[in-house]
């Protein structure tokens, strides 16, 4: 490691993740119930994806209540009491509501009345983006701790009518805590975040805000679901993941055989062994759950990280990668000691 690459960890104070959490709906949806609905197959959607089921949210259960969910347990692991907590961050695009944030309903909910509490769009990235934020706002001493949350009802806005997207989808919520670390504890070593706003037509929603409201004469037109160019979203996923994550591991002075486990974002298996491939890292230290959830855009990366650290997939003092992208096109990385 030389020197240069030391002065950030120098001159700035270290954070780490003192707790995560995370929250799954009860109802499974399988491949095989999704061939009662639409033209497709168990075969098909597992070759092409990896996702064998998902989680569907209930009726009345909404974005905030998943990601409350998802939160308290966070905060449990941490030992942190929700009063004592000083900043919330929700990272989804299936709000409860356009207004308020999301983050205001699970300050509520937590009993959290100290917190400052917003939510930030930044589709499957948002996760990672809600941790950078967070980690500036603790190591400039503007807060001294943070909960940030992915959490996501995507079963609402996806067309189940279309083959292409219906299957790739699922409902969740996955959470950290953040707070200065103590001696002898982790800390986040390098973050790299990017944004290409020239590939918003790739991946998006089209319908329902400004620029094209909801009408009763376009109401069929199913504007206010998931659409997507999947052969183009893959290649420029698998680029910039690839990017950011050799970027992380620069910046922190590491070398692909440090690292303990890389966590990828959720959206297709075929996309996982590509970047671990260009990582040259072996598979049995990729994380996957994809088979189990689908993808869930913000929480995606947000579940895996509680379930590979609750699991044993790393220890402590050990390395771990996070490497995600999503629409925008969006995509960001950490680098992590444990």
């Amino acid at each position: 490691m030389d020197f240069v690459s030391m002065l950030p960890r120098m001159s700035e104070p270290a954070v780490t993740i003192a707790g995560t959490g995370s929250y799954v709906p009860e109802k499974v949806l399988t491949n095989a119930e999704l061939e009662k609905r639409i033209e497709t197959s168990d075969e098909w959607i597992t070759t092409r994806t990896g996702i064998k089921e998902r989680r569907i949210a209930a009726d009345d259960e909404f974005t905030s209540h998943m990601a409350t969910k998802a939160a308290q347990r966070a905060l449990a692991q941490a030992g942190l009491v929700a009063e004592d907590v000083e900043l919330i961050i929700v990272a989804t695009i299936t709000p409860d509501t356009l207004t308020p944030a999301t983050a205001c309903y699970v300050q509520d909910n937590i009993g959290a009345r100290r917190a400052i509490a917003f939510d930030i769009s930044a589709a499957c990235s948002g996760f990672l983006y809600a941790m950078e934020i967070a980690r500036k706002l603790i190591s400039g001493g503007t807060v001294k701790n943070a909960v940030i949350i992915g959490a996501e009802k995507l079963s609402a806005f996806v067309n189940w009518n279309d083959r292409g997207t219906c299957i790739l989808f699922g409902d969740g919520a996955g959470a950290a805590v953040l707070r200065k670390s103590e001696p002898g504890e982790g800390r986040i070593l390098a973050m790299d975040l990017g944004t290409d706003g020239g590939l918003t037509h790739l991946l998006n929603i089209p319908g329902g805000g400004s620029a094209k409201p909801i009408t009763k004469e376009n109401a069929d037109e199913h504007l206010a679901t998931l659409a997507m160019l999947g052969k183009e979203v893959f290649k420029h996923a698998v680029n910039h993941m690839k990017a950011a994550a050799e970027s992380v591991i620069t910046q922190a002075g590491l070398q692909s055989s440090d690292i303990a486990c890389v966590i990828p974002h959720q959206a297709n298996l075929r996309i996982i062994d590509a970047i671990a491939d260009r990582l040259t890292v072996p598979n049995e230290k990729v994380f996957v759950n994809l088979h189990k959830y689908g993808n869930t855009s913000a929480a995606a990366v947000a579940i895996a990280l509680d379930e590979a650290h609750r699991g044993g997939a790393f220890q402590r003092g050990e390395n771990i990668v996070l490497v995600v992208f999503g629409a925008g096109l969006t995509w960001a990385a950490a680098a992590i000691e444990w």
